[in-house]
């Protein structure tokens, strides 16, 4: 695990606060970039989004998908936990949490917010840090890979139905087609980039050269693309988070609680399959992460940069490590 990933609530805490001081030295004066925008998708932050996720896509070898019946029972159950299961138990621990029990510290339209953050959040399963996640507990590498190409697959197919159908059930209006430009722009264009240059680049000078030296030289594209994303967010948060800096912590929660609920819940069923450590650790990983950057993207574009919504997935990604970290812990402890 690099550096910048065992230390990702640390750089997001900086760039909370680096963003919040370029807002509060600079205000009005960058409202321009929050109004850069086509179909409501926020160009600045599609571009750096599309540096994000791209680096994603790239490495995700697709013919790997002609492994998918081995391990049959695993895959299945991953698609279960991460299409019929996650999204819903997201939005009811966001709805019980943000709209019910901290009702007397959140007014309504704040909480309205963060549920659709957190629905969004919980709508994407991970299809990157989840190979870390499944490396650091021994999980199966070639298992690991065939899940997350089906479920970016399945991605294109079932995202906008769900978040559609979560927000409409919170009584959340979306403009229908900017859901689609965002899933246009932030899975489908990077999804098909990183397919074709895969393809050409290991075709063209190999597998080795693709692996440390390709990948090595743009994997640091992906982290600053991140942290700008992050700076450039809060720099249009800065007043509400110094108005409301409790409201990250009551967004925790529900977050903090579906993990490890999407986690365990994961886990124990993997066990009553019998399936192996290498199967199920990697199975409770994918459902427990977070596909983060797309949902920033999405919730900047559906409800604009200064939105509840965009911090609510924002929270999500400073939660992501520690929490995570703390399930591979169990993972290993749990070895069988």
């Amino acid at each position: 695990m690099g550096k910048f990933e065992k230390y990702l609530s640390v750089w997001v805490a900086l760039a909370i606060l680096v963003g919040i001081g370029i807002g509060r030295l600079f205000g009005d004066s960058i409202t321009f970039l929050s109004e850069l925008e086509i179909a409501k998708v926020n160009i600045p932050v599609a571009i750096l989004v599309w540096m994000m996720i791209y680096p994603m896509m790239v490495q995700i070898d697709f013919s790997s998908l002609k492994n998918v019946t081995k391990n049959s029972k695993g895959i299945g159950l991953t698609l279960v936990i991460n299409w019929l299961v996650k999204p819903f138990t997201m939005a009811f621990f966001a709805w019980l949490f943000l709209d019910q029990i901290f009702q007397a510290y959140l007014s309504p339209e704040d909480a309205e917010q963060y549920i659709a953050g957190a629905i969004i959040l919980g709508a994407a399963p991970c299809t990157a840090m989840v190979f870390v996640w499944s490396y650091l507990t021994k999980g199966d590498a070639n298992y690991t890979l065939v899940q997350v190409s089906l479920n970016d697959i399945i991605l294109l197919v079932l995202f906008i139905p769900i978040v559609k159908f979560l927000l409409g059930v919170t009584n959340i209006e979306i403009p229908y087609d900017t859901l689609i430009y965002s899933v246009v722009i932030f899975v489908v264009i990077p999804l098909t980039a990183g397919y074709i240059s895969n393809k050409m680049l290991i075709k063209k000078h190999g597998i080795s050269w693709f692996k440390s030296v390709f990948l090595i030289k743009l994997k640091p594209l992906s982290m600053i693309a991140l942290i700008t994303t992050l700076v450039l967010l809060f720099a249009f948060q800065g007043d509400k988070i110094l108005n409301n800096p409790f409201d990250i912590l009551l967004i925790a929660v529900p977050l903090t609680i579906q993990t490890y609920f999407i986690f365990f819940v994961t886990w124990f069923i993997g066990r009553y399959l019998k399936l192996k450590h290498s199967v199920c650790s990697p199975s409770a990983m994918i459902g427990a992460s977070n596909f983060f950057e797309l949902a920033v993207a999405v919730a900047i574009s559906l409800f604009g940069l200064n939105s509840g919504a965009s911090l609510a997935t924002v929270v999500g990604v400073l939660i992501e490590v520690p929490v995570m970290l703390s399930l591979v812990a169990i993972a290993n402890r749990w070895k069988y």
